[in-house]
């Protein structure tokens, strides 16, 4: 197969569901792959981690949008993505990077760990209370979308009662992040977007009118003060990238983990024994299946990459999830191997982009996954999890399992005590 048929594969609904063996077949061509569509395909871990941390590559922003996508603004899908912080270069980036990393910063964090820890308990009740008789549960629905959207609406000060409608409105508009997308898929995501688009709208008005201790009160404040830090745009588009970014890695992540660690119960079981390894566990399974598996840069000036030279204004495919797999950086890489000593994963990418909320995904992680193997001994996979048809995301749409046996509660210790640090 050649490397514009393996392109194309992945994009295609079976190369979703399982982009790995073509991830294998485009790195045969070496790790940066030119395609007979005029783009080029990054598949290697050293070539990946330079291309994010390069300043001569950069994410497609308004300037190179508009010769792509003309039309783009008329699309509330492509806007809420192209005006956040996640398609703006230096020093638009940096600029609205900064308003809002005060609340991820690792002292912050840390603080949540007891409110994570308390949250997930909460939702193993839940999900003891419906799996009673063997009674199949969506771990999906009931455990991995709810606990990081309750975070990350807690960040924000969205109301409680407003949680529920988030995910398919989330889901409807992470299409528009996909590599191509057809005129349908963009209606969806534009109707997802507009939704999005007219609730942080009212809640803008409301925390104007009543300020609150919440990410949306600040940022409201910082775009009030001076529009020249924050314009308008770049308020309503940011709010609605940290609410769904701010769960939709997350939620994949504890999905993925899962489905790894029930199929490989020895590993399960050490986890559940040792959970002062969830750090190490939590890096691995980011590693084997990740939940962010490429992102997009372009070449802003010309220059050689493993020996092919990348023309300025140059397309880049950028597979996280290859690199995460590259034979050259990790041995056996296709294996589930928590003990590795490895470099780490590119899940969240790197350089100035990096993933403002991974250091919230990990810990939700760490928390979660040792607290569910030690309260629920006998979860299993009950029937087929179904895949969402997604390449930029890759998770479970649906993720059935039986909670079996219940292990007693444990009260009184510290919420962190045997958990690691994030």
């Amino acid at each position: 197969m050649d490397a514009s048929e393996a392109a194309a594969l992945l994009m295609s609904p079976p190369g979703r569901l399982d982009p790995y063996p073509t991830y294998e077949q485009l790195r045969a061509h070496g790790p940066v792959v030119p395609t007979a569509a005029g783009f080029f395909v990054i598949t290697g871990y050293a070539e990946v981690d330079t291309v994010l941390r390069n300043p001569r590559f950069g994410v497609m922003d308004g300037e190179v949008r508009d010769g792509v996508f003309p039309h783009w603004q008329d699309s509330p899908a492509m806007m809420s993505i192209a005006q956040s912080m996640i398609r703006a270069n230096p020093p638009d980036h940096s600029r609205m990077r900064r308003l809002a990393a005060g609340a991820f910063t690792p002292r912050r964090v840390a603080a949540l760990r007891e409110v994570v820890a308390a949250q997930a308990d909460e939702l193993v009740d839940e999900m003891i209370r419906a799996g009673r008789g063997g009674a199949p549960v969506d771990f999906m629905s009931s455990f991995a979308y709810p606990l990081p959207v309750t975070v990350i609406c807690a960040l924000l000060g969205v109301p409680a009662a407003d949680w529920a409608q988030f995910r398919r409105w989330a889901s409807d508009l992470t299409g528009v992040l996909e590599p191509e997308i057809t005129p349908q898929e963009l209606a969806i995501a534009d109707a997802g977007a507009s939704e999005l688009r007219a609730y942080f709208t009212e809640l803008i008005a409301q925390r104007r009118r009543a300020p609150a201790d919440d990410l949306t009160t600040a940022l409201v404040q910082a775009h009030d003060t001076d529009g020249d830090r924050l314009s308008g745009e770049e308020l309503l588009a940011n709010l609605v990238l940290l609410l769904v970014a701010g769960f939709e890695t997350t939620t994949n992540l504890l999905g993925n983990g899962l489905a790894v660690l029930l199929t490989h119960p020895d590993s399960a079981t050490t986890l559940r024994d040792q959970p002062e390894l969830a750090p190490g566990y939590v890096d691995e399974l980011l590693r084997y299946d990740s939940p962010v598996q490429l992102t997009t840069r372009t070449v802003r000036e010309s220059v050689p990459l493993a020996g092919v030279e990348l023309p300025a204004g140059s397309w880049l495919l950028v597979l996280l999830g290859a690199a995460n797999r590259d034979p050259a950086r990790f041995t056996d890489p296709a294996r589930f191997d928590p003990g590795r000593a490895q470099s780490p994963p590119l899940s969240f990418g790197a350089g100035a982009h990096y993933c403002l909320g991974a250091g919230l995904a990990r810990l939700e992680a760490q928390v979660a996954f040792p607290l569910l193997l030690r309260r629920l001994p006998e979860l299993a996979l009950a029937g087929e999890p179904t895949r969402r048809n997604r390449l930029t995301l890759r998770g479970y749409e649906t993720l059935p399992v039986t909670v079996g046996a219940v292990a007693a509660k444990h009260h009184g210790m510290p919420a962190g005590a045997a958990l690691g640090t994030p």
